[in-house]
């Protein structure tokens, strides 16, 4: 498979179209790996697999699958640890983060990547527009999520369908926008989480991208059921944790447009635009 060829430079590859990473952040997923890696489409050029200290075979069954991989130990524990540690060991113009449970299609990944090329700095999942849909969300936190879009587009002035998905999108060159825990730092004592570890990453690296004045982008998503494995996720727990990401986003946002005067350090990106400190709309 092909991925699109942008009109103009890429990011860095020097080619005519963009390298693609993936990163999948794993813990104990070694029957769920065969089937997500058989969907990867063949256009992708590096896969990174962020072990969280499996105690199964999930590295040795990756390596088996892709001899290729890039195998990381996450440096501390949660899904925004991660993350972070895939994102810096990516090396491809575009960087997509999938999970290892099968629960995103890692058939779409060329949609992603289209909007990228069109034009968006970051593209996210949507489980509720754009022809997408979730075989897994019940109606409790199908609820839980609505309530949560409303006081984000209201607070950010954004345009979301779905903040609480984890499938995006985005150029490598916006990862220190997301500003995320640095990757180096121990562990806190009494085994906490430093802010921004845990599950609460995938709304808050939504929420700055927009706030950063990104081009965001949305593309339709199919959400499966985990296949094999029970999820960590816990409706009222996880709802607490993303409505305090909110109010601790939006407080970060207006201690930045407090002291910030010339916007340039929070909006530079590939085209090197002065992108004002507000939330764009969404672009079809």
């Amino acid at each position: 498979m092909e991925f699109p060829t942008p009109a103009g430079p890429t990011e860095g590859s020097g080619g005519p179209s963009p390298s693609v990473s993936v990163v999948i952040p794993a813990l104990n997923e070694e029957k769920n790996l065969p089937y997500v890696f058989a969907k990867l489409p063949a256009g992708i050029s590096e896969v990174v697999l962020v072990d969280g200290g499996s105690v199964d075979r999930t590295v040795e069954v990756a390596r088996e699958l892709r001899p290729d991989i890039v195998v990381v130990q996450q440096t501390r524990t949660g899904k925004g640890n991660a993350l972070a540690c895939g994102f810096r060991a990516s090396r491809g113009d575009i960087i997509v983060m999938i999970d290892a449970d099968g629960s995103t299609d890692p058939a779409e990944i060329p949609l992603f990547v289209r909007k990228l090329v069109a034009g968006d700095d970051f593209v996210k999942g949507s489980r509720f527009s754009h022809g997408g849909h979730s075989d897994d969300i019940t109606r409790l936190r199908k609820l839980g999520n609505d309530g949560l879009n409303v006081v984000v587009n209201v607070l950010f002035r954004t345009h979301f369908t779905d903040l609480c998905y984890g499938y995006n999108a985005f150029w490598r060159s916006v990862v220190p926008t997301l500003d995320l825990p640095d990757t180096r730092l121990p562990r806190p004592a009494g085994g906490a989480k430093l802010w921004g570890d845990g599950f609460e990453v995938e709304t808050m690296i939504n929420i700055r991208a927009a706030v950063d004045g990104m081009r965001v982008g949305e593309v339709g998503s199919v959400e499966h059921r985990r296949i094999h494995g029970v999820t960590n996720l816990n409706t009222f727990r996880d709802g607490v944790r993303v409505l305090r990401t909110i109010l601790s986003e939006y407080a970060r946002m207006r201690r930045m447009r407090r002291v910030v005067v010339n916007p340039e350090p929070y909006g530079k990106h590939r085209d090197d635009d002065l992108k004002p400190l507000r939330a764009r709309t969404f672009k079809d």
